[in-house]
């Protein structure tokens, strides 16, 4: 049973052989991948070329027959094409206007299809303008997906954009070219090489919440989520000295207190809903009620943590138990709650910082859950 739908996204222009010479690439690989689905980004020009030589003059379908590809139908709607002010189709890229048209396109279209988790998408920047080449990959860098695939293909320079040659056929045929010189050779079709290069890229799709219309404010709002996430600093805890540092600022707090937040750092570290995820952004799964987090089962579980910060005496932690025994209320944490905050308030004057140590909370169903909101590769815990 297949895992994804296999969606083949293109930028085309003049050259519609790169369609096809990708496609013989991934159709040929050692783990062939065929497409589901194809669409081509393009212009009314190079619709009219594609459709063409590749689907009137049956290239594309020569291609599926030698190689027993499943064929699919490219229908008119697999043509993307932009349009100007006045709604009519673009037939080249040049000013301004077509370039932002263009970007429109290519973004709300690559953000559409990366919503569907069932698709695995598979863009050439092979063909086209080159700002379509550039805004194809910059929209799978924002939105795309950890199995989402960027491909350029290289071919035999005397291969390349010969009208004759899109794909590389199991018996030879020879082809005549010019020379530099204008003469003409034969070439043959057996010595041609194509190359599929996958492009490594910066997958963004699951690091950024972007939610711009536009093209250029989603780089904008993209560019701030990247320097808000570096405002982020380490937060070093010595829980022998009670002693916290977050960026260049050093701050402590009385042994309960240091306990109470201590159990909420360990918390985010530990009890991580999405395992999977390298980076908490907005996630607030960890999050846990007070009642819960608390109880008199959790208490016990804390005892090594108590001791740790207590310096193993155990008498603190026999009445320290025995005074809370049936667990701490949800009423004596929030009035902890309150005063680390104001503690760190006080002790770490950088608001931008404070507001990332701070015990913060959120309401689900009537009932309010605690929690932290720096992320959890922040947290570096000096249990030793």
């Amino acid at each position: 049973m297949k895992t994804f739908k296999e969606v083949f996204i293109f930028v085309g222009g003049a050259s519609p052989q790169i369609i096809t010479e990708t496609i013989y690439a991934l159709a040929t690989q050692k783990k062939p991948i065929y497409p589901d689905e194809i669409f081509i980004i393009t212009t009314s020009l190079g619709k009219k070329i594609i459709k063409e030589m590749l689907l009137e003059q049956g290239k594309l379908k020569d291609l599926f027959n030698e190689y027993n590809i499943p064929p699919v139908a490219i229908e008119d709607s697999h043509f993307l094409v932009p349009r100007n002010s006045a709604g009519q189709e673009i037939d080249d890229i040049k000013t301004s206007e077509e370039n932002e048209s263009i970007a429109e396109l290519i973004t709300s279209f690559i953000r559409e299809k990366t919503r569907d988790k069932k698709l695995r998408l598979h863009c050439s920047i092979a063909g086209g303008r080159k700002t379509m080449s550039f805004y194809l990959g910059t929209a799978l860098q924002l939105f795309g997906r950890p199995w989402d695939k960027l491909y350029h293909v290289i071919v035999s320079p005397e291969f390349e954009s010969h009208p004759d040659f899109f794909f590389k056929p199991k018996q030879n045929i020879k082809l005549t070219v010019k020379t530099p010189e204008g003469m003409t050779k034969t070439i043959n079709t057996k010595d041609a090489l194509i190359h599929l290069a996958d492009l490594p890229f910066i997958r963004l799709g699951h690091k950024l919440r972007l939610k711009s219309p536009s093209f250029r404010e989603l780089v904008a709002e993209g560019q701030t989520e990247i320097e808000l996430s570096w405002l982020q600093p380490e937060i070093e805890v010595d829980p022998t000295k009670r002693s916290i540092k977050v960026d260049h600022y050093f701050f402590s707090l009385p042994p309960i207190l240091f306990f109470i937040y201590y159990i909420f750092l360990k918390q985010k570290l530990t009890s991580c809903q999405q395992p999977k995820r390298n980076y908490c952004s907005e996630c607030k799964d960890c999050y846990a009620e007070l009642s819960v987090l608390f109880n008199q089962e959790k208490l016990i579980s804390y005892k090594e943590d108590f001791l740790l910060i207590n310096g193993q005496k155990e008498y603190r932690w026999q009445t320290f138990s025995s005074r809370w025994k049936s667990g701490i209320s949800a009423e004596v944490i929030r009035q902890y709650i309150s005063k680390i905050n104001r503690q760190i308030e006080n002790q770490v004057p950088d608001k931008s910082l404070n507001m990332l140590c701070k015990i913060s909370s959120m309401r689900i169903y009537a009932r309010s859950r605690y929690g932290l909101p720096v992320d959890k590769n922040k947290i570096i815990l000096k249990e030793t």
